[in-house]
This record gives structure tokens, sequence and C-alpha cells, in this order.
């Protein structure tokens, strides 16, 4: 039986009070309750995974630059923390693989998003799904991604991973196209939420999540819709609204 509780997903950990992406801000959203974890990846110029969500380091490092052009030993040298506070000045771009070493013994939820949409990495999706396969988390985990090719490419894993397609675009037959494409669920902008896109991704049994949800109003109708999930940058406030609708449900 489907659990109707709508999941609390940090989105780029709790960006709103840590620097996304960090070690601070994956701790952060542990520590405030959070459900699951929504981070990004991209590749290093030697095929390393790494946690980013930019294509250049340019808005949350001290460097300038493409992901693509450095090497991660390069990127670990980078200030990843003091553009968002000085609290915060000794955080670093970590690789996916520190990131599942953290979270493996930790009851959460994961949320891969491969950012390839404006860049196609080689073999993106291969390396990410065996890091998964390699630290035993494949059967917790969402790889996401907004590319359709992308989608395609980890269809043949569908069995052994959950394949999120990724969209902001309306289409009155959007769970259809995504299963099509071989995704097993949605993950959508929040202005694309209503009642038949949900009715029909239940015919289907596909999850839909909800990015990026923010504030009351929004994340009471996606409580309503039973949302499997929300991505939020604020986790903490998220989990005290579900408590203030759940309370309001009861009476």
């Amino acid at each position: 039986m489907k659990d109707l509780t709508t999941k609390i997903i940090a989105h780029r950990g709790a960006s709103k009070i840590a620097p996304e992406n960090t070690m601070a801000a994956f701790e952060l959203a542990y520590n405030l309750g959070a459900e699951g974890i929504e981070t990004d990846v991209q590749l290093t110029k030697d095929n390393i995974p790494v946690l980013i969500h930019d294509e250049t380091v340019s808005r949350t490092t001290s460097g300038n630059g493409y992901v693509k052009d450095f090497t991660y030993d390069q990127l670990a040298k980078l200030d990843a923390g003091s553009w968002f506070s000085s609290d915060f000045r000794d955080a670093k771009i970590i690789t996916l693989d520190d990131f599942l070493t953290w979270i493996k013994p930790k009851d959460l939820y994961i949320n891969i998003e491969l950012k390839n949409n404006k860049i196609d990495y080689k073999n993106l999706e291969q390396i990410v799904y065996d890091k998964l396969k390699n630290h035993r988390l494949l059967e917790r985990t969402t790889i996401s991604t907004f590319s359709p090719k992308s989608v395609q490419r980890l269809a043949p894993y569908q069995d052994e991973v959950e394949i999120a397609f990724l969209t902001s675009k309306r289409n009155p037959y959007l769970v259809e196209y995504a299963k099509k494409l071989g995704a097993n669920a949605l993950h959508i902008k929040y202005r694309l939420l209503n009642q038949s896109l949900m009715k029909a991704s239940q015919e289907q049994h596909m999850p839909v999540r909800v990015y990026t949800v923010n504030k009351y109003k929004h994340m009471m109708n996606c409580f309503l819709q039973d949302c499997d999930g929300i991505f939020t940058d604020v986790p903490y406030k998220a989990l005290t609204y579900r408590k203030v609708y759940q309370f309001k449900k009861q009476l």
C-alpha cells in the first residue's frame, strides 16, 4: 500500500541556511529532520562525478570556468562556501562518492539529478549508476534529468533504480510521455501540478514529486494532492507545515 505522506526532500541540502550542495547543507538538512536529499551531479575533466548545480563554478565558488575543464584536484582547492557566508569559508565541492559514503548509514531518500541538459557529459548515466550500485544504494535512489535522451539511456536500468523525467513544460499527456521515454517517476515544476496529472500518474503507478516548493500555500496544495514528495530549500519549514496540514485534516 502506498505511503500517502508527502516526503520532505531537501533541495541541494538545507540550501537557505547553508551553501548548496555542500556537506554543511546536507548535515543541516539531516539534523533538521529532512526525509531525503536532492543533489546535482556534473563531471570533471578526469571523469569524477562531483556535486554542483551550475555548469560553471563561478556562482558558488572562488573560481571561474566550466566544471568540465577542471580536474577534481583543482576543484577541491576552491572555496565553495564564502559566497554564501564567511561562516562556511572551509566548504568544498565534494565527490558523489563522498556523498554516498555519508548518506549510506542514514535513513534518507536520495535524488541524484544529472545536470546534462546543457552539457551532455559522456557516460554520465553509467558512471552514476555504477557508483550507486557499488554503494548498494540503488533501491532508495531516484536518478533524475531534464534530458529526454538521458532518460532513454537510463531506461534499461528502470527495474533496478527509479528514473525520473524532470520538466517544467506543459504537456497534457506528460505521464504517458515520461513513461514512453523510459521513466518510472515524474518530477515537475510546481505550476504543472493539477488533479488530472495526479490522477493519470496514480493510474500508471508513477510517483510525482514537485520542485522547488518553498511557500506555505504551495506546500499545502502538494500535501492535498498527495504528491509523493516535495523538493524544498526550507525542509525545516516544510516539516512544520506538513504537521499543520495533518492537524487540519483531522478537524
